[in-house]
C-alpha cells in the first residue's frame, strides 16, 4: 500500500508540474515575450552590456559583494541606482499592471549582472546560477522553468521562469530575464 501511495503522489506531482509548465509557456507567449521586447528592456540591456564590456571577473565579484553588503546597510548607492533606472521603473510597472501575477521580475546583462528589477534581489550577479547560464549562454529562445515552490515570505506557491532576451534586430541573445509567477 505504501509503495502504491508513493507512486500516486509522484504521478500527481508530475501531472501538476506538467500543467504548470504548460501554463508558464502560454504566459510566456501571450504576455512576457511582448514586454521583453520593449525599448526599456532592450535598450537597458544594450547600454549595460556596453558599460560593463571591460569588467573582469574580480570586478564582478566586487560588485556582487557590494550589493550584498548594501542590502544590510542604509547606504545603498548600487542598489538605488539600479532600482531608479528606466528598466527597473518599467519592470515595476509591468508587475503592477499584472495585478499580482508576478512576484518579481529582473533582467540580466551578458555578464549575468542585474540591469533592472521590480524588487531588490539577494545578489547582483546571477551569472553563477542556472537562470542565466541555461538561458543567455544557451542562446535565443532558451527557457528554464523552475519547480513549483512555496514562498514563505509571500505565503504563495510560485514558479520561477527564466528566458534569454533577444535583440529584435540581430536576433542574438543579449541578456536574460527571470520572472517569478504566482500560481
Amino acid at each position: 500500500i505504501f509503495v502504491g501511495t508513493m507512486l500516486t503522489l509522484a504521478t500527481v506531482t508530475h501531472a501538476q508540474n506538467a500543467t504548470y509548465s504548460q501554463f508558464v509557456e502560454e504566459l510566456l507567449e501571450s504576455n512576457i515575450k511582448t514586454w521583453l521586447q520593449e525599448p526599456a528592456v532592450i535598450d537597458g540591456i544594450k547600454a549595460q552590456n556596453t558599460k560593463h564590456a571591460s569588467l573582469s571577473q574580480d570586478d564582478i565579484q566586487r560588485l556582487d559583494q557590494q550589493w550584498r553588503a548594501e542590502r544590510k546597510s542604509t547606504e545603498q548607492p548600487l542598489i538605488s541606482g539600479i532600482l531608479a533606472n528606466p528598466t527597473s521603473s518599467f519592470l515595476k510597472e509591468v508587475k503592477e499592471q499584472n495585478a499580482g501575477l508576478f512576484s518579481e521580475i529582473f533582467i540580466m546583462d551578458n555578464k549575468g549582472l542585474n540591469v533592472g528589477q521590480s524588487d531588490v534581489t539577494s545578489d547582483y550577479w546571477q551569472g553563477d546560477e542556472p537562470k542565466w547560464q541555461q538561458t543567455y549562454l544557451e542562446g535565443p529562445g532558451k527557457l528554464l522553468i523552475g519547480k513549483r515552490e512555496f514562498d514563505e515570505s509571500t505565503g504563495k506557491f510560485l514558479i520561477q521562469i527564466s528566458v534569454s532576451v533577444v535583440d529584435p534586430v540581430t536576433q542574438e541573445a543579449i541578456g536574460a530575464a527571470t520572472i517569478g509567477v504566482n500560481l
